[in-house]
């Protein structure tokens, strides 16, 4: 799950992600998230509710090497030391789940557009909110996906059904990036600073 650092604990996208974290685990999924910030600790609160939660339900990765800041909001802590960078681990998830979101969360949706990953955008002020029911961008990840896109949800229910419905389709791997030949070898390629 990924999205705003900072939410106030009386808003609605707080609620979403501690409601979030409940029903996913409830519908025994593990969470993978940032590990830190209002968002990390809603999304863990809720988990912690579910009746199926095993304290290794939640797993973290960090950007920075102290494991500590998220002992509250996790389980299993990666810290990674490697700082955004940590956003194409993140978003290598089976699937990922936006609620609202900045800069980092819409580099997190991109990488998992690239990566295959099936993308669940909540309808809120934000990146998710943004790019629901959108597609990134005209490549086809999957020809025989006649609806791929970043799928809008408006609640909870809505996003485990979607879950439950489609995450078997996007069964793709990321191969690494593919470069063509080049036509002419006499041009040299120019580096730009």
């Amino acid at each position: 799950m990924i999205g705003d650092t900072h939410v106030d604990p009386e808003s609605p996208k707080w609620q979403m992600a501690e409601e979030m974290g409940k029903k996913l685990v409830d519908a025994d999924y593990c969470i993978v998230n940032g590990g830190i910030g209002d968002m990390s600790r809603a999304i863990s609160m809720g988990a912690k509710q579910s009746s199926k939660y095993n304290g290794s339900s939640i797993i973290a990765i960090l950007p920075g090497f102290d494991p500590k800041i998220a002992e509250q909001n996790a389980d299993i802590i990666i810290s990674t030391g490697i700082n955004h960078a940590r956003n194409l681990i993140i978003a290598n998830s089976d699937a990922v789940i936006a609620l609202g979101g900045g800069a980092g969360t819409l580099c997190e949706i991109a990488y998992a557009w690239e990566l295959k990953r099936l993308i669940l955008a909540f309808d809120l002020p934000g990146w998710s909110g943004q790019l629901a029911g959108k597609r990134i961008d005209e490549r086809q990840r999957y020809p025989e996906i006649a609806d791929d896109k970043v799928f809008k949800v408006t609640n909870c229910n809505q996003a485990v059904d979607l879950l439950k419905e489609k995450l078997h389709l996007y069964n793709a791997r990321h191969k690494g990036i593919a470069i063509k030949p080049e036509q002419d070898s006499s041009q040299k390629p120019r580096t730009v600073l």
